[in-house]
């Protein structure tokens, strides 16, 4: 990031960048813990990655203000700019990821202890892995604007399409070999939806880096880890039902 003369414009990017760090901390934190309470069925865990929430929705109030006041403030052009809206369009999508982790925990919660399969977990904690692999990589990317790391989450996500639909596969064969894994397995494929999910805000934050450095946008259709056979075309919102 470029110095300033006026050194309390400095100091506003600055604030901007510290607050997107501690987003992205605690988003990548309640992404790796609702997992942990999804495989064990620790409700505590789960509750706690719930209330964390909040905080995350308060940082990212506080993003937008800032950024709103600074824009006021200091009428930035070029790099600049693009630096703020950057820090905004991050602070929405680490918010988006703490709601799908979020909605993970939840979903913890209403399954309990009792109905937990080991088997049915390990393609979903696969997943996880991944996701959270994307997001540390393009949180550092951002901190470091490194282009060349955040085209790779952005080629990487093709890999987390791939995993859902083996997900998907494995977990429709665990309903048809016992109905009673119905209402258990339906729970997991909406977690692993949630965990998609994730990947995709991972890989718009790539998006936003690549923007921000060179001031061009990556091409708008993202690799695909598989064959197109609903309507979704990336869209981000929630999974949750």
């Amino acid at each position: 990031m470029s110095e300033h003369t006026v050194r309390s414009y400095d100091k506003e990017l600055d604030t901007l960048e510290r607050r997107i760090a501690e987003m992205g901390g605690i988003a990548e934190k309640m992404v790796i813990e609702a997992m942990d309470a999804l495989g064990s069925g620790d409700a505590a865990l789960a509750h706690q990655v719930v209330a964390t929430d909040p905080r995350l929705d308060a940082l990212q109030r506080e993003i937008e203000e800032q950024a709103v006041l600074t824009i006021a403030r200091r009428q930035p052009m070029a790099i600049d700019l693009r630096e703020i809206i950057g820090a905004i369009r991050v602070a929405g999508d680490l918010e988006r990821v703490g709601d799908l982790a979020k909605n993970i925990a939840k979903r913890s919660i209403k399954l309990g202890v009792e109905s937990r399969a080991a088997r049915s977990i390990v393609g979903l904690r696969h997943m996880n892995e991944v996701a959270t692999e994307l997001m540390k990589d393009v949180l550092d990317a951002y901190a470091q604007r490194d282009v060349e790391r955040a085209r790779a989450v952005w080629e990487r996500d093709a890999e987390l399409d791939a995993l859902e639909d083996s997900v998907f596969r494995d977990l429709l064969t665990h309903m048809m070999e016992d109905p009673r894994n119905i209402t258990y397995s339906t729970h997991l494929l909406f977690c692993a939806k949630n965990i998609e999910r994730i990947g995709d805000h991972a890989t718009n934050i790539a998006e936003t880096v690549f923007y921000l450095v060179t001031g061009n946008n990556l091409p708008s259709a993202r690799p695909k880890g598989r064959q197109d056979y609903d309507d979704d075309d990336g869209d981000t919102g929630s999974a949750e039902a």
